[in-house]
């Protein structure tokens, strides 16, 4: 059994998931979120990006023995209730106390074994690494008897300030006896007060984050946009709970691309909070994007480490992709509707204040500094006889990974991704010229024809390196030997595969001398979505091979009962990738809820092009193609709507059976050798973005 609830502070959403994946909602005034999870139980807040987690082990010894569930909690009837206690003398912050009361229930005597307070960082440490526990952290934590026969667990933070406290009190005669840093609990029921004492945020309501035309969403669609308030606050948009309640400038960016027809504007609304949260975090030293922040009692610790006795936050320059959408989310906000041009001169005009290392920089300052960096970075592939393997865009020096699929073998140890240099550069550099010929970038006036012309070079010359054509007899075979050593259990229908398959690899420069690492993927639709490209030749090809790919099922292409898959292997000719692209990799042979959403609006944006007052492309011309295309639309979002249950998580899984494929968590699969297991967020930011992606049904 495992259950998820989700609270915010102000206006509440209780989100509670049993058994049967049924969910209900219910108002309640505390920011939290609290995810049971046999046998552990977890508690964070987006404040700080802090919380807690405790495991419970049977007191038998026997593995799987072990229930437990939330019940109702007495007073009132409900599971969960919130808890807000007023600032005393006996603080050290000098903040109130907030948290949740709930009640739980043990089937049988338990041992609290292993606990964390503190940061939600610190707890993914241990979840999702190597079981790192820090001395210093679990060493503060204390454990205290209370009269009812209860327990108490309490940490001041690093910061000497801040308190999380989790307290267990028995109902019904049974007792929690501390021995040593263990606890042991008879069976039975336990109310338990999860609280801390950090500053909190201010959080946007479902009022405030949608727009005046979209307020019906409110009554509509309830649980989503409970979650979209949830995660979305003044100062900035959160990525997804329970793992990523924090600031990550790609997720930000992709859901406000996807959400942007919903979301307010103006000084107060959520897209200004998405472009001002990006812009404070840019490194001002070479205009890097900021991926995630560190704050809290996380920031604390390794600021100790390097020796500084500080609770400033820190920030991850690591990725490269986050750069390139910071000039498209611009473009879209302050060149293309009225509100964004009305705002344009205060907005950029603002001084940062987030990133001490931005203090003196306006708005303005830092996306001029990120620009600057795109065009000089784009500059030597757009030269004449310059588009070369070497002037494509790379990953980092000493980074294995750099764009959205940030695991280990999202892009198979690839150097050079697919998606940032076909699709996201190009994009960056269609904004800025578009900026340019605006007003933007004074600095430079040419750059609205120099960016024009570098962009057409990226969207006509990086396609081919990165294509796999395959003849059909050896794409076939290949089918084959990847269903005997992946030991899938379905149909490989090779039968059906009557023409050479092509696609576009995921990176080049891969692992264990994978010149191009050969998975056919989802990340076409980032061109599909973000650009109207104009070769055409290219342009038909590229919409076919895409609509292929979601028409045929895996592991011909990426079509499932349960989802679109983010990855097919089944076409790479060695067994690294049956190895590395698995069911239970966090990006292998997986569906994940945006890349659905942007697939289907940039088909419906490639679609629309045929009904433009310019001239159409192409391949709206060309029966077979256009047919292809719209079927691959209109498939796709049968799939949607056939797994609507699941669009909210970030990702999920699946098994084989004799009713083909079936849905199943990510976190219930073994991962792959010599990984951790990875558990999907709940909640996800641009897992919402159907509240905005909507199918046409013109197109149907």
């Amino acid at each position: 059994m495992y259950q998820h609830l989700f609270s915010c502070w102000a206006k509440l959403c209780l989100w509670v998931q049993e058994d049967a994946g049924q969910y209900f909602l219910m108002r309640a005034r505390l920011m939290y979120v609290l995810i049971a999870y046999l046998p552990k139980l977890d508690v964070a807040w987006p404040a700080g990006n802090s919380g807690g987690v405790v495991f419970f082990e049977p007191d038998n010894g026997v593995n799987g023995s072990l229930g437990i569930q939330l019940t109702n909690f007495t007073p009132i009837g409900e599971s969960l209730v919130p808890y807000y206690q007023a600032t005393n003398s006996n603080s050290l912050s000098g903040n109130p106390r907030v948290g949740v009361t709930g009640s739980i229930q043990f089937n049988s005597s338990a041992v609290l074994t292993i606990y964390i307070l503190g940061s939600i960082r610190t707890i993914r440490d241990f979840v999702e690494g190597p079981s790192i526990l820090v001395p210093e952290i679990q060493d503060a934590i204390t454990f205290s008897p209370l009269p009812n026969a209860g327990v108490s667990l309490s940490r001041i933070w690093l910061d000497n300030r801040t308190t999380t406290e989790l307290i267990f009190e028995p109902q019904n005669g049974s007792s929690a006896t501390i021995n040593g840093k263990t606890v042991r609990f008879d069976a039975g029921t336990y109310n338990f007060t999860a609280t801390f004492d950090y500053p909190q945020l201010d959080q946007l309501t479902a009022t405030e984050v949608l727009a005046p035309q979209s307020q019906y969403l409110i009554t509509q669609q309830p649980e989503q946009t409970e979650s979209l308030s949830f995660l979305s606050y003044n100062t900035k948009l959160l990525a997804g709970g329970w793992r990523f309640l924090t600031y990550f400038g790609r997720d930000s960016m992709i859901s406000l691309l996807l959400l942007q027809p919903v979301l307010s504007e103006g000084q107060e609304g959520a897209i200004e909070a998405v472009i001002s949260a990006v812009l404070e975090r840019v490194n001002r030293s070479d205009g890097s994007v900021c991926h995630e922040e560190t704050i809290g009692d996380y920031a604390t610790y390794l600021n100790q480490q390097a020796g500084i006795d500080s609770t400033a936050p820190q920030y991850d320059y690591k990725m490269i992709d986050s750069d390139y959408y910071l000039p498209v989310v611009v473009k879209n906000y302050f060149v293309d509707t009225a509100t964004g041009q009305n705002r344009s001169s205060a907005f950029f005009a603002t001084n940062a204040s987030v990133n001490p290392a931005n203090v003196g920089l306006t708005y303005s300052d830092l996306a001029l500094i990120t620009a600057e960096k795109i065009m000089n970075t784009s500059g030597p592939f757009a030269s004449p006889g310059g588009q070369t393997r070497d002037n494509l865009i790379h990953l980092k020096d000493g980074q294995v990974v750099g764009q959205w699929r940030d695991s280990t073998y999202g892009i198979g140890d690839g150097r050079i991704p697919y998606d940032v240099n076909t699709a996201l550069v190009p994009a960056a550099l269609r904004a800025i010229s578009a900026l340019s010929n605006t007003g933007f970038f004074p600095q430079h006036p040419d750059w609205n024809s120099t960016a024009a012309a570098y962009s057409q070079v990226w969207e006509d010359a990086t396609l081919s390196f990165f294509e796999v054509t395959i003849p059909v007899a050896e794409a076939q075979s290949l089918v084959e030997q990847y269903v005997q050593a992946s030991n899938f259990s379905g149909p490989a229908n090779t039968t059906n595969l009557t023409s050479d398959v092509t696609f576009h690899g995921l990176a080049l420069d891969g692992n264990d001398n994978q010149s191009l690492v050969r998975v056919m993927n989802t990340d076409d639709c980032f061109r599909h979505f973000l650009l109207n490209t104009t070769n055409q030749a290219q342009l038909t090809a590229f919409v076919n091979q895409t609509a292929t790919h979601i028409l045929q099922t895996f592991p011909l292409g990426l079509s499932t009962s349960v989802g679109m898959l983010i990855s097919n292997p089944a076409y790479g000719g060695d067994p690294v990738y049956a190895a590395n692209w698995t069911t239970s990799a966090y990006h292998g042979t997986v569906v994940w809820s945006w890349p659905l959403a942007m697939m289907a609006a940039g088909l419906e944006r490639q679609l629309g092009r045929c009904n433009a007052s310019m001239t159409p492309p192409d391949f709206c011309a060309d029966g077979q193609v256009y047919g292809n295309v719209r079927a691959a639309y209109n498939h796709l979002w049968d799939l949607i709507q056939a797994n609507a249950a699941q669009l909210t998580q970030e990702v999920w899984s699946w098994v084989y059976t004799d009713d083909g494929f079936q849905y199943v968590p990510l976190g219930s699969l073994p991962p792959p050798p010599g990984m951790s297991p990875t558990e999907s967020d709940v909640i996800q930011l641009w897992s919402l973005t159907f509240l905005a992606v909507t199918r046409n049904e013109n197109l149907s």
